[in-house]
């Protein structure tokens, strides 16, 4: 199934500023997030960002947030995003059927959301380079585990393009030198 941009939310998670310089390639997590911010943004779909405990992990990082304008985000101590009574609320509030998520660590959050998402029946597409863990061999095993459970796992590149579904047109301009 192709991810549309009317029946999608994006999902940001963790992107904090003790957490970032730990991962695996940060500065390629932090511009493919910022994009798909943006193509979500241009295509008319919401944004949600989560801090895990930001008292200890600190804020969203700067690009991040500045990326995301007034995007809401939701302080959270529980791993899965969805066993937080304020987030979950949030986001069944969009009213959407899809969940694309990026973001930290993969197999710890990202993976507990995704699995969460599924036991509700969404429909889930990770975007595995916009995200990461602290090793190469956690975010594998994140990406294999979600992968044989059903969720989709997607790049910026192919959630931006079926957001945008064609050429041409004002977004398809915008979004283009962003992409190249």
């Amino acid at each position: 199934m192709l991810i549309r941009p009317a029946e999608s939310a994006l999902i940001v998670i963790d992107m904090q500023e003790r957490l970032v310089p730990a991962m695996q390639a940060p500065a390629r997590t932090i511009k493919n997030t910022k994009l798909l911010i943006t193509a979500a943004r241009e295509m008319g779909a919401p944004v949600i960002l989560t801090e895990q405990y930001p008292k200890g992990l600190g804020r969203t990082v700067k690009e991040i947030a500045e990326a995301a304008g007034d995007a809401p985000v939701q302080e959270k101590l529980h791993f899965s995003c969805m066993e937080d009574a304020g987030f979950a609320q949030a986001f069944r509030g969009f009213g959407k059927r899809q969940a694309v998520i990026a973001g930290m660590e993969a197999h710890i959050c990202v993976m507990q959301t995704a699995a969460s998402l599924m036991e509700e029946g969404y429909d889930v597409f990770v975007v595995s380079d916009a995200t990461a863990s602290r090793t190469l061999e956690s975010e594998k095993a994140c990406i294999e585990r979600l992968s044989a459970s059903g969720a989709g796992i997607v790049t910026t590149e192919m959630v931006v393009f079926e957001w945008m579904g064609q050429a041409g047109g004002a977004a398809f301009k915008r979004l283009l030198p962003l992409v190249k």
